[in-house]
């Protein structure tokens, strides 16, 4: 890979996150604990707005006061114009999601290099090597495809999304990566997961991007607002970068290939959420029973994170805050299997640019 980016001590850097609802303060909370507990050299920006609300809010404060970790930041909420208002959304929780993009904006405080990480991550390993990584130029992305496997058939995922067109159903063991992107490149393998996210904030990059934000037509058909945004905006400049950044849950029984949970480095809990259950009987969890193995490792950082705070006896109001905000319901009882087997590389069938081919013929 390309060294666009100068001699790394050169470089201000930090991770970032972004919590726009209390619900996501456990994950943001337990997120900063375990980059203390893998010792990141890194501090974590907090970005939040005010539908936070107040306790939350001093519940981070107290945090951030009492652990040098965190650093918080207020920002606005970053929505479409009316007539961009988005409906293709998958699900109401992606919506407030294009504020994800004020992270972008981190090159006012300072920041040349910045690593987001959503609030639903955990950290497993030491994540640094990550931070530091090099993209081809400074106006280049890095992030992890979007899987798009579908085993389970849901019903929102369009018809290309099956294991046959998944960047990840060729890879065959953990070190493997997914070579960059071409134009001739399938179309799914243009999409990307932002999760994770790795780039050099500045204020041209933040004007460009603001610009096709406010001009583009496409916001209010996006099925995941701030992904698909980013794979139309950093199109044929994005780089590909190791799952064990991104490790999407679900990829341990989707993608047993390349799965390590040595080499695992940032684990993303999406959909159902480990602190919103506790694992049930029999290790299930995850509305589809899969999951109890990394929900357990979520609350095995969450119990450490506790008993840290109870004895040093600084932290009663975050204990309160978050301690509502965990096992709110009832654990998962039922263990539905894959409806089909995961995807293997002869799955990947040779992909013909129907529009390149047909411009061929033309003699264009």
């Amino acid at each position: 890979m390309g060294d666009a980016s100068g001699a790394a001590d050169a470089e201000k850097s930090c991770w970032v996150t972004l919590v726009t609802k209390p619900s996501y303060l456990p994950g943001a909370i337990i997120l900063a604990h375990s980059l203390e507990q893998h010792q990141s050299k890194y501090p974590l920006l907090i970005q939040y707005t005010s539908t936070l609300g107040d306790e939350a809010v001093k519940a981070l404060e107290e945090e951030s006061r009492n652990y040098g970790r965190i650093q918080l930041q207020k920002v606005e909420l970053l929505l479409p114009r009316k007539d961009q208002e988005n409906t293709g959304s998958v699900a109401e929780r992606f919506k407030d999601t294009f504020t994800k993009l004020r992270a972008f904006e981190l090159y006012k405080l300072g920041f040349t290099r910045v690593g987001f990480l959503d609030a639903d991550m955990a950290v497993f390993n030491n994540p640094d090597e990550l931070l530091e990584s090099k993209l081809p130029g400074r106006d280049w992305l890095g992030a992890n495809h979007a899987c798009v496997c579908n085993l389970d058939h849901d019903s929102w995922a369009p018809t290309e999304w099956h294991k046959g067109n998944c960047a990840y159903t060729p890879l065959n063991n953990p070190d493997e990566v997914a070579k960059p992107m071409t134009p001739q490149s399938r179309p799914t393998y243009h999409l990307l997961n932002s999760g994770m996210l790795l780039f050099y904030p500045s204020e041209e990059l933040w004007d460009k991007m603001l610009d096709f934000f406010n001009t583009t037509d496409r916001l209010k058909t996006y099925q995941f607002p701030d992904q698909d945004f980013l794979a139309d905006f950093y199109r044929n400049k994005w780089y590909p970068l190791s799952w064990q950044y991104n490790a999407l849950k679900t990829m341990r029984y989707w993608h047993p290939r390349i799965w390590s949970d040595e080499k695992l480095v940032v684990l993303h809990y999406i959909v159902d959420k480990p602190w919103e259950r506790q694992v049930g009987q029999d290790g299930v969890a995850g509305h589809l029973g899969r999951d109890g193995e990394t929900h357990q490792w979520w609350w095995n950082i969450y119990h450490d994170w506790r008993r840290q705070r109870e004895d040093d006896k600084k932290s009663s109001l975050v204990l309160e805050v978050v301690g509502k905000l965990v096992d709110t319901e009832k654990p998962f009882t039922d263990l539905i299997p894959l409806p089909q087997e995961v995807g293997k590389p002869e799955d990947v069938k040779p992909y013909l640019d129907i529009s390149a081919s047909a411009d061929m013929v033309m003699g264009v």
